[in-house]
């Protein structure tokens, strides 16, 4: 039987491994941590939980593929439930809610003028068009050479992406006032690319989530990774925990013949590596330049990444009335905010997004209290590494004031009984994150489709890649089909 070993049990490796071991392969996945999920993590404490990683399910699905794929109903792992308005969004002056409802839609949009409502199905129009597309021809295909990109099917539907302008410059040409220009805009910074920036073809994401909906899994996100590990295990896998990969063996003939794990050898016909992909790249593969190819040492440094996170997460002995599931308050001047993100500046005035599932999940917290997750968008450490304890704490006390102040909370500050905090420095040291960039490599046009890293190492021939920094991307749904797309080019070499 031929033998997988999967380096981190993160969605997208967890994901390879139950499409490889439902395929007849026999499957390891070692892991760092001592659980799986990646940065779909936990934190529990005093009687509170968090979801410490992702938290809005959009494309439910792909969450059910790896199940309904394997034979089995997703309903026996976890369970959805759809939630609108999904999201209560704070810009300029007004509380928007967002709605997967046309009606709702329009009544939002109607309220500044009939032509924006005009504006968006427009909008709605153009970029539903380039999500089927993308969908059939980039993000469920996998690249290996040239041939496979440069050729003049694929060509001319790359052109017919027309992404060449910014998320938000696309937003413009069909929307007219700020709010809503901010509204549709927004959702690239949930890959970590600003909506300023960024190509035009991730205005996908709010059109997912106004045409698909928006979901919540009951109990959390990180039931989702406990779900994907019980299906791995039910079909034969095995997790080694507590388990760092030192060093990924590759022979003379650039083939790979084992991981080194503390004193051990393993050996393996194959190695996917679900740890971050630059990461990888510089720590786990011999320094040789010819084992590497062209991702060396100063390649890697010199590519973009995207942003990372400050997180806060806040035990509060009360519940507050009214609040939403997911709130989003964006910088009164919003293209301020992000372009300090992107020159590495703390901002004064941060966007920030309130997570706070005890409004219907009465497992977040003890009765009657609440859990919030709190998030701010900043730099990652190549732009910004200054995170001293006394700037974690002043940044800290202030986005807590802020969020005080901006959503109504009044004396928050009194009411936190539970507080941790994650820095970009956690994700560089928790999950190998280069550069403590939260969402991988900057999905910029130069590190898209064909020009991202590829799922399988291009001189290297038994070497295979799954996670948000290689095709196709971050994002749940995204990196859960990078897995399901690396199985398929492990299998397309050990099955012919």
């Amino acid at each position: 039987m031929t033998k997988i070993a999967i380096i981190g049990a993160g969605v997208g490796g967890l994901s390879t491994g139950i499409y490889l071991q439902n395929a007849g392969y026999e499957v390891d996945i070692y892991e760092k941590n001592g659980h799986s999920g990646g940065k779909m993590d936990r934190i529990e404490a005093n009687g509170f939980k968090f979801d410490t990683g992702p938290t809005i399910v959009m494309m439910p699905d792909i969450y059910q593929k790896p199940f309904t794929d394997t034979g089995v109903n997703y309903n026996d792992y976890f369970s959805m439930v759809r939630v609108n308005p999904f999201m209560s969004v704070i810009t300029g002056n007004k509380q928007i809610p967002l709605s997967s409802d046309l009606v709702d839609i329009a009544k939002s949009f109607e309220v500044y003028d009939e032509a924006e409502m005009l504006g968006f199905l427009k909008y709605l129009t153009d970029i539903y068009a380039k999500y089927i597309n993308a969908k059939n021809n980039f993000i469920y295909r996998s690249f290996r050479g040239p041939k496979d990109f440069f050729n003049l099917k694929t060509l001319w539907h790359a052109y017919q992406l027309k992404t060449f302008s910014s998320s938000y410059e696309a937003i413009k040409k069909n929307i007219n006032h700020t709010d809503l220009q901010y509204l549709m805009s927004f959702q690239t910074l949930y890959i970590g690319i600003s909506p300023f920036s960024g190509p035009s073809i991730y205005n996908i994401i709010p059109m997912i989530e106004l045409v698909y909906g928006v979901w919540y899994i009951q109990g959390g996100m990180f039931e989702y990774a406990k779900a994907l590990e019980k299906r791995f295990i039910e079909l034969g896998g095995h997790i080694h925990f507590n388990s760092e990969v030192q060093h990924i063996n590759v022979s003379n003939h650039q083939h790979v013949t084992g991981l080194q794990i503390h004193d051990e050898t393993i050996s393996t016909d194959a190695v996917v590596a679900n740890a971050d992909f630059p990461y990888t790249m510089s720590e786990l593969i011999a320094r040789e330049d010819n084992l590497r190819g062209r991702y060396t040492p100063q390649k890697i440094q010199k590519l973009d990444y995207s942003m990372s996170c400050f997180l806060l997460y806040l035990g509060i002995d009360k519940q507050y009335d009214g609040k939403q599931l997911h709130t989003i308050k964006m910088a009164d001047d919003f293209e301020k905010n992000i372009n300090d993100i992107e020159s590495g500046i703390l901002p004064d005035d941060p966007s920030f997004y309130v997570y706070n599932p005890s409004t219907i999940d009465p497992t977040f917290a003890p009765v009657g209290q609440s859990s919030l997750y709190i998030l701010v968008p900043v730099a990652n450490l190549k732009a910004n590494d200054d995170w001293d304890e006394d700037t974690v704490m002043r940044f800290a006390d202030s986005v807590i004031t802020q969020v005080s102040h901006d959503l109504e909370m009044p004396d928050l500050s009194e009411h936190i009984v539970y507080q941790k905090i994650f820095t970009p420095k956690i994700f560089e040291n928790r999950y190998h994150s280069f550069f403590g960039s939260t969402f991988g490599l900057k999905p910029t046009l130069k590190q898209s489709n064909y020009f991202r890293p590829h799922n399988k190492h291009a001189t290297i021939d038994n070497l295979y890649f799954a996670g948000a920094s290689v095709h196709p991307g971050a994002g749940v749904p995204i990196v859960l089909t990078s897995g399901e797309l690396t199985a398929k080019e492990v299998m397309r070499d050990f099955n012919d």
